[in-house]
């Protein structure tokens, strides 16, 4: 299961939007609340420890995966500059409750991952990262060579999921675990 002292980057800094302190946001997150609704954020520049925030507003860039949000205390162009590339972090025990069938990108890692051959389950690898830039990937490192290799992560290449059970199943096309 999830550690709840393990952080979660939801979106990341990319620039500052007009002269108020505002700052564009590029979402990492299937949940749009987490920019629109005001609250406490967690900021995070590189690898210093993350920094208590709140964000007072913010709104969706019609047709983009970008948010405007404004945050406490960050009130010109200077100091929305100030803030570009960090991260925005929400802890993992406040992670939004799923309907079955769904689960969050954290609980991936650590999965072994199967493939099924000859009606037979052969354990292949485990997840050890995911990567959410611009699209879903799970990184595997396969138990054979200890390559690590990227994985769509679509319903026709990942088709099984079973977080109780530990396990995902993949159904690779030929020759993307040579790649």
């Amino acid at each position: 299961m999830i550690d709840e002292n393990v952080w979660l980057t939801v979106g990341l800094i990319t620039s500052c939007h007009g002269i108020n302190g505002q700052v564009k946001v590029k979402s990492l997150s299937d949940f749009e609340e987490r920019f629109l609704k005001p609250g406490i954020r967690w900021l995070q520049k590189e690898n210093e420890p993350p920094s208590k925030i709140e964000l007072i507003s913010g709104f969706k860039q019609p047709g983009k995966e970008t948010f405007i949000v404004k945050l406490q205390g960050i009130n010109t162009r200077n100091d929305a500059e100030q803030l570009k590339k960090f991260k925005i972090l929400v802890k993992t025990d406040k992670l939004p409750k799923l309907k079955k069938e769904e689960f969050h990108l954290l609980e991936l890692i650590n999965l072994e991952v199967k493939t099924l051959e000859n009606d037979e389950l052969k354990t292949i690898g485990k997840v050890i990262n995911l990567e959410n830039e611009k699209n879903n990937l799970l990184l595997i490192e396969l138990f054979k060579n200890q390559k690590k290799v990227f994985i769509p992560f679509v319903k026709e290449i990942v088709p099984l999921i079973d977080i109780k059970n530990n396990f995902l199943i993949i159904n690779p096309p030929n020759g993307l675990l040579e790649l």
